[in-house]
Parts: C-alpha cells; structure tokens; sequence
C-alpha cells in the first residue's frame, strides 16, 4: 500500500449527508489536541493532509481522506471545555451517528490516548462505547517522545488498570515526532486493507 498517494476526499459537518460506505473504513478519534491530525499527516507522509491547529476543538466535521481502497476517517475531537453546549451536542451526534451507523463499514477504530496522562473519562467512555458496540479498535498512545524511559514505564504500568479490559487492547506507542509506531499502524492497516481472497491465500 503506497501511503504517499493518500488524498482528502470530502468532509461532512451532519451525519445523515454521509452516503453509504463503499469501501472499508478506518477512523481515527480521540480527544481535542490529542494529535489526531499530526498522527494523521505522519501516517500518511504528509505535511499538511490534515489540518493541524495549536486551538483544540478546531475539526468539527468529519474528514474522509482515499487511500488506495480505504477510507481514513478523522472524527471531530471530543471533551474540550470551551466549546459551547449545543456545539458539544452537534458533535456528539457526528460521532454518535457515525458510529452507531450498523450499515458503514468500519474495520477499525484507533483510539487515541495522550500517554503522557491518565485516559481522560471521555476516553474511557469511548472505550467502552466501542467494547459494548463490538466495534473492533486499538488504542494509540500519542505523544511518546514527551516522555523519558521511566516516565514511559510508569504510564504504560499505570494503563493496565486504567483502561477497561486493558488485557485484552491491542495498543501502539507512537509519536508524530520521532515517527515511532508509524510503521506497526500502516501493517495494521494494510492488513485490514487487504481484499478478503488475498487474505484467505
């Protein structure tokens, strides 16, 4: 899978102008500032594929971007403070709406975590989202590098009793920084990716 020849394809800020799946689907969500959009632009050897914002709350539609027979999908981010209720609640029903849509698509969910803290409770209640919905995931651990080995040791210790059913979360360390995990989610993903013949062979 070229990764380089990935494109932006369409965006949607309402759930019900979304048309069908045509292809699988691979989304990426997370809290506001988590390093969605950096983690994006890496994966795909990008600068500025995706839109990356010092403000959080910046993405408030949800961005389709082509990647050879998939879609990589990045969802609004979650649980910023500053923005207004009704804001939230928009949000809430995108992501809701695209989630709980039964007829998409969707192999995959990377749920991002900031390693450096504790899984937030809206992380947590992603997390279980996806469990009780059966929606396969992983969780992506963001911004490694802010770390130094003993701090690393301690939050990944720490993630074993902070994540729901942390025995049974595939995870990745990663950092849009030093490139670290970039290449474990692309065979990730290239192996979701491969048509289900090529895969039985």
């Amino acid at each position: 899978m070229n990764f380089n020849k990935a494109e932006f394809f369409t965006s949607y800020g309402i759930t019900s102008r979304i048309p069908e799946s045509d292809r699988i689907e691979i989304a990426f969500a997370g809290r506001s500032n988590v390093g969605k959009s950096s983690l994006i632009n890496k994966l795909l050897n990008r600068k500025a594929l995706a839109r990356v914002s010092a403000v959080p709350g910046k993405t408030v539609t949800i961005n389709f971007y082509s990647l050879e027979n998939i879609f990589i999908v990045d969802l609004p981010g979650y649980g910023y403070a500053k923005v207004g209720k009704s804001e939230k609640a928009r949000w809430g029903e995108l992501v809701g709406g695209y989630l709980n849509d039964g007829d998409r698509d969707l192999a995959l969910v990377c749920s991002l975590v900031d390693m450096r803290h504790p899984p937030s409770p809206d992380d947590i209640q992603m997390i279980n989202f996806l469990i009780d919905h059966e929606i396969p995931f992983i969780v992506v651990l963001t911004k490694a590098d802010k770390l130094n080995k003993t701090e690393r040791a301690r939050r990944l210790e720490a993630l074993k009793t902070e994540l729901p059913c942390a025995e049974e979360i595939k995870t990745v360390v990663f950092s849009a920084q030093t490139g670290e995990g970039v290449e474990e989610l692309r065979s990730i993903i290239e192996e979701i990716s491969q048509p289900e013949q090529e895969a039985d062979n």
